[in-house]
């Protein structure tokens, strides 16, 4: 059976009065003049997805569409074959995701709960390499996966985001592990668990609010990427959303609806994907908090 941390019942907050008045107010009024900045962008977006070459260039991308024009949208998704590449970065994002969890885990579980020597110098070393910028590794990852034989395939991408991504699970997940209750693990020892036993059935269910929290964030930053899989995957067969989305764009010239209405379906299933998984990142980071 699996052994879990209860956290403490929260008790009821006594009143606070700093939280009451114009100043309440005033922060609400900023988040949501925030959060109506942000959704700028899309809309405009959306307001060009659906109109015309002709309308746009007459009128100008602030206008309201003459007509609800979707040719834009039949020509992105047939002109970029997008049932293909959505099927790419689907696979891509859901494999990094699990696998640099699944590594992350192991790799924290042996600094944070092992506490092998030099750890701190170790993790040090993994927020380094995560902070290290893709222009600088791009030519080294290219002559590799050249070498190995993987240039040009979905493995090569998988691979490298795999690393990159489990480079910052560790460092955020062997910082949990570190203070993880060592009375817990004793006990489980006692009891007769072994390493993998206590993995499994101790740590793993007190860490899965932060699993999941990375779970989400890995697919969502994979699906995002744009400068590797650019120089990566040259196939029309291997490239991801972000890649065929950039594919629109000529040397001088730009069909600029179409453009729209391929970036308006590229981010509906990230989007979807985000909206799925809301709960489950909320609950994460509030468990996080709580902790």
């Amino acid at each position: 059976m699996a052994i879990t941390l209860t956290p403490p019942r929260p008790g009821r907050r006594p009143a606070d009065r700093r939280h009451r008045g114009a100043g309440r107010w005033i922060v609400l009024l900023l988040v949501g003049a925030a959060a109506l900045a942000m959704l700028v962008p899309f809309a405009f977006m959306l307001l060009n997805a659906f109109k015309s070459p002709g309308d746009y260039s007459t009128n100008g991308p602030m206008s309201w569409p003459g007509e609800f024009y979707t040719t834009g949208l039949r020509t992105y998704w047939e002109q970029v074959d997008f049932p293909v590449k959505l099927w790419n970065s689907i696979l891509i994002s859901g494999s990094v995701a699990v696998l640099a969890v699944v590594v992350s885990l192991l790799s924290a579980y042996a600094l944070g709960i092992g506490r092998i020597r030099g750890r701190l110098w170790i993790i040090g070393l993994f927020l380094l390499a995560n902070m290290l910028p893709q222009e600088a590794l791009i030519y080294p990852l290219y002559h590799f996966a050249k070498e190995a034989g993987l240039y040009n395939t979905r493995l090569a991408v998988i691979i490298i985001f795999t690393v990159i991504q489990a480079a910052f699970g560790t460092y955020l997940l062997a910082s949990v592990l570190g203070t993880f209750p060592r009375t817990l693990l004793e006990a489980a020892a006692l009891d007769g668990a072994g390493r993998w036993r206590i993995l499994w059935r101790v740590v793993l269910p007190n860490v899965r609010p932060t699993i999941s929290v990375l779970l989400v964030f890995f697919f969502i930053w994979t699906w995002n990427e744009f400068l590797i899989p650019l120089v990566m995957l040259i196939d029309n067969q291997t490239q991801t959303v972000p890649v065929a989305l950039a594919s629109l764009q000529g040397d001088r010239l730009m069909d600029a609806p179409t453009t729209n209405a391929g970036a308006l379906i590229s981010l509906l299933p990230a989007i979807l994907f985000f909206l799925i998984f809301q709960r489950t990142l909320s609950r994460g980071i509030t468990a996080g908090a709580d902790k």
